[in-house]
């Protein structure tokens, strides 16, 4: 009896490892509404993937260009500015993304008009709660030089936590930054509350039209263990920014959809326990009666 306790461990082990939840989906999404790189030049969607800026990047990232919502860093915890190395904020960093790193004039751009209102889509294919932090570039951008963090204003325009999600993307109205014009990039970061990524993207804008200055503003300080490197501006707040007015956070649909895989997942491993209990008392009368035998003479 003894030398089946292992196996009977091991059975009770498999058993109840399918009633372990498993680890809570990644989010994963860009922006989409201006066009980022990564959601313009996703092969087949799209004209935006015919042309010669994307063609280039997809020399550089082949298929890596499919996983437009795999832009994320782990770990990150709003020390952007110390985790994505300058000349790489468009890849965030990682290797097989280098394409979308490009110095190019002719990435597709989206016009806009400063100080506008405008709605964003962030688009997503799986939901997660967190906050979005939207910079754009200071006047003097050139599109032709690689992207830093001192090229970024050193606040953000918008910034918004939890926002609704609509037909697969999360929308958000803001005013865009005023007295931009001609191209531009917005950067987008969205640092997700339920997992521990951080994900990243650069859509190319033409601004016109649009009164008023530059929203420039002077860098703020750099918080405790995040100081910013000579020639970067300091980096941002990492959370708690207060939602833009007018936007109200709101739950994502489907959170308390767990609970009842939890109750089956608590009746699978009492059942479980329940057949080891059985195990062991059966395994316990068989052993008695072989030692009465025994006694008897049997």
């Amino acid at each position: 009896m003894v030398a089946r306790l292992p196996a009977v461990a091991a059975v009770l082990a498999i058993l109840l490892g399918t009633a372990v939840p498993a680890a809570p989906a990644r989010a994963h999404g860009a922006l989409e509404d201006p066009a980022s790189r990564a959601t313009g030049c996703e092969p087949g969607r799209g004209a935006a993937r015919t042309s010669a800026a994307c063609r280039a990047a997809a020399r550089l990232s082949g298929a890596a260009l499919a996983e437009w919502d795999e832009l994320r860093v782990p770990d990150v915890r709003g020390r952007d500015r110390r985790m994505i190395p300058d000349g790489e904020l468009c890849s965030a960093g990682i290797e097989r993304f280098r394409g979308l790193d490009l110095p190019r004039a002719d990435w597709p751009a989206t016009r806009l008009t400063a100080a506008a209102r405008h709605t964003f889509r962030y688009r997503v294919s799986i939901p997660h709660r967190g906050g979005f932090r939207l910079y754009v570039t200071r006047d003097g951008y050139r599109p032709t030089r690689a992207l830093t963090w001192s090229a970024l204003q050193s606040e953000p325009f918008l910034t918004v936590q939890d926002p609704p999600r609509r037909n697969g993307a999360y929308v958000f109205a803001g005013r865009l930054p005023r007295g931009k014009t001609g191209r531009h990039v917005i950067y987008a970061i969205w640092q997700t509350s339920d997992t521990p990524d951080t994900y990243y993207s650069c859509s190319d804008v033409t601004f016109t039209g649009g009164r008023g200055r530059p929203a420039d503003r002077a860098p703020a300080s750099a918080p405790p263990g995040d100081r910013a490197a000579p020639g970067r501006t300091a980096p941002p707040a990492a959370s708690g920014t207060a939602p833009t007015p007018g936007i109200s956070a709101s739950p994502v649909a489907g959170t308390s959809a767990s609970k009842p895989a939890r109750n089956t997942e608590l009746l699978v491993a009492a059942g479980c326990i329940a057949g080891l209990v059985l195990i062991l008392a059966a395994g316990g009368t068989v052993a008695a009666i072989r030692r009465m035998r025994v006694r008897r003479g049997l």
